[in-house]
């Protein structure tokens, strides 16, 4: 009896077995999601939800940049190669980063500022050269130029243009939407952000009241200084993964003397930047870059809590003072008060337009 009931246990185990095979994957029958329908049906379907998510993104993004220019400087910024129709003596101008290939027609190629590059045959186009068809003309850094039409003309236009004839200016208007034009930082942002100092934190943010971190800071610096190579670490027990935006910075600021962490042997790279830590590192880095390191004048007697500043930065402080680098605010240095981007931002610009 015993022989027939197991008997019959392994035919019904059996059957299920069959039952289930038979049955396709991810099916009610058979709910398991087989490999091949992951790296099939599935991770395709993925990969164009992605890519679609990616894309839709990327258009609204440069769609909103595209937006912002036309309301501030009356002229386009084209994502991808736009065309365009000239008449006879109409013209277009373009600014840095921009290209023309013309398609049709003839004109000829007016070279305001800086320089123009013919990417086609690798040489630089003077002023006055009549374009070539087929062939594309690159806008180079603070440059501007003007196409005008001889006869009726189509081309391709990417980058930053403006039609109607209308000079651009070699500078790019600032992305920003939180960088007003009237405000006390604006000149500041738009030097640190046209010399790669600064990026933005989104195509059209600047984040300005932001906290500054310190290994934002030195890594503002190494490229202020040409981003020089570095070799090993800094030494810096936080400071270990050399795939950290600012690993390669904070190897160069400790190998020159630049920064020298605290004293457990940290750097702490992610905790916000004081004045006088920023004014100590910057007194360092002017050192390095064999800066004129006198102090002339009172102007830091002048502040009522110059005796909060930590012993090693009182030289520094001293210094960033005279050469107004640091300013002050509101009468104060405020030296163990944190710093925004947009202030660190004001700090360059100010050590770059002294007389160092």
């Amino acid at each position: 009896m015993k022989r027939i009931i197991a008997t019959g246990l392994v035919l019904a185990l059996l059957a299920c077995m069959v039952s289930a095979s038979a049955s396709p994957a991810g099916t009610p029958a058979d709910p398991l999601i087989s490999v091949s329908q992951l790296q099939g049906a599935f991770a395709t379907s993925l990969r164009n939800a992605i890519h679609g998510a990616l894309n839709s993104a990327t258009d609204m993004s440069l769609n909103r940049l595209n937006n912002v220019f036309r309301q501030r400087t009356g002229y386009s910024f084209a994502q991808r190669f736009t065309p365009i129709s000239l008449s006879a003596g109409e013209s277009v101008a373009l600014s840095t980063g921009s290209s023309f290939i013309m398609l049709s027609g003839s004109a000829d190629i007016t070279v305001e500022h800086g320089s123009v590059i013919n990417i086609s045959t690798a040489g630089q186009v003077p002023s006055g050269t009549q374009l070539v068809q087929f062939q594309r003309y690159f806008i180079v850094e603070n440059t501007s130029a003007l196409i005008t039409a001889r006869s009726p003309t189509t081309g391709h236009v990417d980058g930053f243009y403006s039609l109607g004839g209308a000079s651009l200016p070699t500078q790019m208007p600032l992305p920003f939407l939180d960088v007003p034009p009237d405000s006390w930082f604006f000149e500041a942002v738009g030097f640190v952000f046209e010399n790669l100092l600064f990026t933005g934190t989104s195509p059209t943010t600047f984040s300005p009241n932001s906290p500054m971190t310190r290994a934002m800071f030195v890594t503002v610096l190494h490229r202020h200084a040409g981003t020089p190579p570095v070799g090993a670490g800094g030494g810096f027990s936080d400071v270990v993964d050399p795939g950290r935006y600012y690993f390669d910075a904070v190897a160069w600021a400790s190998a020159n003397g630049i920064v020298t962490g605290f004293a457990d042997g940290t750097f702490a790279p992610n905790t916000a930047i004081t004045r006088e830590q920023m004014a100590a590192i910057m007194f360092r880095y002017a050192t390095h870059s064999s800066r004129d390191m006198a102090a002339p004048g009172n102007a830091f007697d002048t502040f009522p809590d110059r005796g909060a500043i930590s012993g090693y930065a009182v030289e520094a402080m001293r210094w960033a003072v005279a050469w107004e680098i640091i300013r002050g605010s509101g009468g104060r240095l405020l030296p163990r008060n944190t710093a925004t981007r947009a202030e660190v931002a004001q700090i360059i610009y100010n050590f770059e337009a002294g007389s160092l």
